[in-house]
């Protein structure tokens, strides 16, 4: 077996040195029996060389570390050698990702995220002859110029996460529209905070600023149910005037973030820090992905108490209940392989029987195969039974027209939702000037 995890430091070192100074050692592997073999078999002993895989998910490292991934891909591809190069976290992977582009140091499998597609579209190769991407649900919709670039690991669903016993404790039932969730959060404050100063309602971790995202990121494509608003918003000047979706959703965020619901300093704990405290019930709830639940597993012995329901962003209770679902983990091979179609085996073998179905098992996420389905997990499930009639809003994390100006005006949104939590922040004066902003860029861009 061949294998070698690699630190950030090294990654930045590959920007800087060879790629061939990076290069794993060449070492021998174990010697596959012979037989009588299948002309997969016999494919996969006609490819050979070696493949750089980045990832930054700690849980997909666990089980590639747990079941010898790399040992078992060569039992199809016995001459095929594999770095598994695991990142601290996405942010410093997009980092990486942008200077290695530079260099022409891509690895040979890189992950994206729907928003980050468009930004490497020139550097993925064309993936829609893949038997795992005729069989994905999601990655079509995901196509750029009719190309998959990307086949989405799994299909995310976005949870409040909340301890039952102290809702009842607190006197508080599950909310149903956004005024019931800002109160229930105060009750649950006030309820807790008289012998626990330290409490929080809603865990957040806004130090590391991007945990805000479900309520910056998410809320205006689930206030006017499209998920395709950031790219809408490139074809206006003025995105952020009275009565757009995301001026809705942002009031109603700022609403919440201005309360003491978030405990004494949002701004001093970072996401890890505040997972851990939810997970030893002193804050009573928080926002996360369906990943979320095994982070909050590994801080408790015991979830018998844990629940869920999905962000009640609607206004009345008559109103649609939307909720966001979104392909994630998109894999994809880039133009900078040097062995394309080795990379592509491994796609395609990543997402066959010999190892998807065990993954997507293992993990809490939703399967995002028509072949391999998957039931949710009992407690994530829960929020489903809570609302049935769901209505479900399919993410796009926006375009090249939507990201050009973004990156004009140098718009982050989940900045903006962590600036919301400090003293004499005004969210009309920065929403005004955000849309002056965004019409002097669409201006200099040629964006209509």
């Amino acid at each position: 077996m061949r294998k070698r995890m690699l630190a950030i430091g090294l990654c930045a070192a590959m920007v800087m040195g060879s790629a061939a100074g990076c290069s794993p050692a060449k070492e021998t592997g174990e010697t596959k029996k012979e037989g009588t073999a299948s002309a997969e078999t016999q494919a996969g002993k006609d490819l050979e060389g070696s493949l750089v895989f980045a990832i930054w998910d700690n849980n997909l490292m666990d089980y590639i570390d747990e079941n010898d991934m790399v040992a078992k891909f060569q039992e199809k591809y016995p001459n095929a050698d594999i770095e598994v190069e695991k990142i601290k976290d996405d942010s410093e992977y997009w980092n990486s990702m942008k200077m290695r582009t530079s260099a022409n140091q891509l690895p040979d499998v890189m992950f994206n995220k729907p928003f980050t597609l468009s930004r490497f579209k020139d550097y993925l190769i064309d993936l829609s002859d893949l038997e795992a991407a005729k069989n994905n649900e999601l990655a079509s919709g995901y196509a750029i110029d009719d190309k998959i670039l990307g086949i989405p690991m799994t299909a995310g669903y976005e949870y409040v996460y909340y301890w039952k016993d102290l809702f009842k404790e607190a006197g508080v039932e599950v909310p149903a529209t956004w005024e019931e969730f800002e109160e229930t959060a105060q009750t649950l404050q006030d309820h807790f905070s008289q012998k626990d100063p330290d409490f929080m309602a809603i865990a957040l971790g806004a130090k590391d600023e991007w945990p805000d995202y479900p309520y910056m990121e998410f809320m205006p494509a689930l206030q006017g149910g499209n998920g395709q608003n950031w790219n809408d918003m490139a074809k206006t000047d003025a995105p952020f005037a009275d009565g757009t979706d995301i001026n809705k959703a942002y009031n109603k965020v700022n609403s919440l973030f201005s309360k003491d619901v978030f405990g004494k300093d949002p701004l001093g704990m970072g996401n890890d820090q505040v997972t851990s405290l939810f997970a030893q019930k002193k804050a009573a709830m928080i926002a996360l992905g369906d990943w979320g639940l095994q982070n909050i597993k590994s801080g408790t012995d015991d979830v018998s108490q844990l629940g869920t329901f999905y962000l009640p962003v609607r206004d009345q209770k008559e109103d649609p209940y939307r909720v966001i679902v979104q392909g994630d983990s998109f894999m994809g091979v880039t133009t900078h392989s040097k062995n394309p179609e080795l990379a592509k085996a491994f796609v395609e073998w990543f997402y066959s029987e010999d190892w998807y179905p065990g993954y997507i098992n293992y993990v809490t996420s939703a399967s995002s195969m028509k072949n391999f389905t998957k039931e949710k997990d009992p407690i994530l499930a829960q929020a489903d039974e809570l609302q049935p009639d769901k209505e479900l809003v399919m993410y796009d994390g926006g375009g090249d027209q939507f990201q050009s100006i973004q990156n004009e005006i140098a718009f982050d949104y989940k900045k903006l939702g962590a600036s919301m939590f400090t003293d004499g922040f005004d969210l009309k004066t920065q929403l005004d000037e955000l849309n002056s902003k965004w019409a002097a860029a669409r201006t200099k861009l040629g964006i209509k």
